[in-house]
């Protein structure tokens, strides 16, 4: 199953095994971590921990983002950790990005976790078991990439995001609204980030060539332009 297929099963998974994974299984996934893919200019710090080492989270095991507080290291953030999120479900363990979950001792630094391990909560079967907005609520086309994005996770599944598409381009721009938007102030810019790697797998997907990922204003203005062309 690739990554793509695996937006359409990934589920958030807050019920795990306690039984830590085997060393062979955490050496694979500290190599994802240090493959995973980071925006250009952007170098998150990502750390795996062990249970022992978090308060509020129920995994065996985590993976911590650190970074400076800025909009464009928080949609970084959930720009690598939506990778590893979909590789980690990819090879059958559950994960969630957890905005409420902490390290012991947390750094000023410490932005958010992604929680995993063994589960026997299953994936998704299919698209039809997603709650989400309508794909017109978050763009302005209904096309395969848009349709992809929609599944992406979200701080109380707020999906504060809105794609709007033109000529070889797309905006992922922050949309946050009401109270919601005041309660998660730049943990919407994570989720921002988090839906950019599903557009990005989209739109590979659909047979394009990345050409640029750019990060563009601050605040409630905050969006990232995907320009591509043929492959």
């Amino acid at each position: 199953m690739t990554l793509y297929e695996t937006i359409f099963t990934r589920r958030s998974v807050r019920k795990y095994d306690q039984t830590p994974l085997d060393g062979a299984a955490l050496a694979e996934i500290q190599r994802l971590i240090d493959r995973a893919e980071q925006l250009p200019g952007q170098s998150a710090k990502l750390t795996l921990v062990n249970a022992d080492k978090l308060k509020g989270a129920s995994s065996p095991h985590a993976i911590l983002a650190h970074g400076e507080d800025s909009d464009a290291c928080m949609a970084n953030i959930g720009y690598v950790l939506s990778e590893l999120d979909l590789a980690l479900q990819n090879r059958g363990f559950g994960s969630i990005i957890m905005g409420m979950a902490k390290p012991l001792e947390p750094a000023a630094d410490y932005r958010i976790l992604l929680a995993f391990g063994n589960t026997d909560v299953p994936p998704r079967a299919g698209e039809n078991e997603f709650k989400r907005k309508p794909v017109t609520d978050i763009s302005n086309e209904d096309n395969a990439v848009a349709r992809a994005a929609r599944l992406a996770p979200s701080a109380v599944n707020l999906q504060p995001w809105k794609l709007l598409f033109s000529p070889g381009k797309v905006s992922v721009q922050s949309a946050g609204r009401g109270i919601g938007k005041l309660m998660m102030g730049k943990l919407q810019k994570i989720d921002l980030g988090i839906c950019l790697k599903y557009v990005e797998i989209a739109l590979k997907r659909e047979g394009k060539n990345i050409a640029s990922i750019v990060p563009k204003g601050s605040g409630k203005g905050f969006s990232v332009e995907v320009t591509y062309g043929e492959q």
